[in-house]
């Protein structure tokens, strides 16, 4: 049986080390400041050559976080233009350092305007979008014009962008707090895009149905181990951890996680 690939979110100076120093076999990080509008970097000495290099030969999978500024839906087009262009960059690069994937919010709309305006704007990303590496858009907590927050948007959402070749990231605290049940969020999101590609295994700081995006540790929160590692084992994709305590290169995280799975 092959073992299922398990990581936290690291700095992005040296994802390697931090991934054996907690017994992960994968790690997300971000190229370049998450909050910015600059073209992507590679911090790591040697650059990306190097870090495609110390990834494979610690057997250990990469994943891209997209600027988290980046909103290839909204109709603002000082957003969404900049937004497709450092999307690509980050494809780009991602591509450069081996990555398995580079994961995008599914961004939003203005109030003032029709989701299927935003839908339509995430077809033409796609159709223009060189993806090198699979771009994976993830489900979303709240926002009543979010894209990728309720099942009828995000069956919308594939029905545009699906052909394109597009990912799915499933998050379980965005889709707890979004009112999704988790006994059956994987069944059904599965039935819309086909596909779950990364999961963001992350417990919730708050009730469901919420629409905060906060989390917690595993175990810590309101939605509970169990629950969330039902999701992983149905989804059957690569995890990444975006918990406090991961993310601060606690190990018990991981561990906590393998245990549930082993049982």
């Amino acid at each position: 049986m092959v073992e299922l690939r398990i990581g936290p979110h690291v700095k992005q100076d040296d994802p390697i080390a931090a991934a054996v120093a907690v017994g992960a076999n994968a790690v997300q990080l971000f190229l370049g400041d998450p909050q910015g509008w600059k073209a992507p970097t590679v911090s790591y000495p040697g650059g990306a050559s190097a870090l495609r290099q110390a990834a494979a030969d610690a057997d250990v999978a990469l994943y891209v976080h997209a600027p988290y500024v980046l909103n290839v839906a909204t109709t603002n087009n000082r957003i969404r233009i900049p937004s497709r262009k450092i999307l690509q960059q980050q494809v780009d690069l991602a591509a450069e350092i081996g990555a398995q994937g580079l994961v995008i919010h599914g961004g939003h709309v203005l109030k003032d305007d029709a989701p299927e305006v935003g839908i339509d704007n995430w077809r033409k990303c796609a159709e223009r979008l060189d993806a090198k590496v699979p771009v994976l858009i993830e489900n979303t907590a709240g926002g009543d014009h979010a894209m990728a927050r309720t099942l009828e948007r995000m069956t919308q959402l594939w029905d545009a962008v699906g052909e394109h070749g597009m990912g799915f990231c499933f998050d379980t605290c965005h889709a707890f707090s979004a009112g999704l049940d988790l006994a059956e969020a994987v069944d059904k999101i599965m039935a819309i895009t086909g596909r779950i590609d990364l999961v963001h295994a992350n417990d919730s700081r708050d009730e469901f149905n919420s629409g905060a995006d906060r989390h917690a540790n595993l175990g810590e929160g309101t939605i509970g181990l169990e629950p969330i590692g039902e999701v992983v084992r149905a989804a059957g994709a690569p995890v990444i951890l975006e918990t406090p305590g991961a993310k601060n290169g606690n190990a018990d995280e991981i561990g906590a996680l393998r245990r549930y799975l082993a049982t």
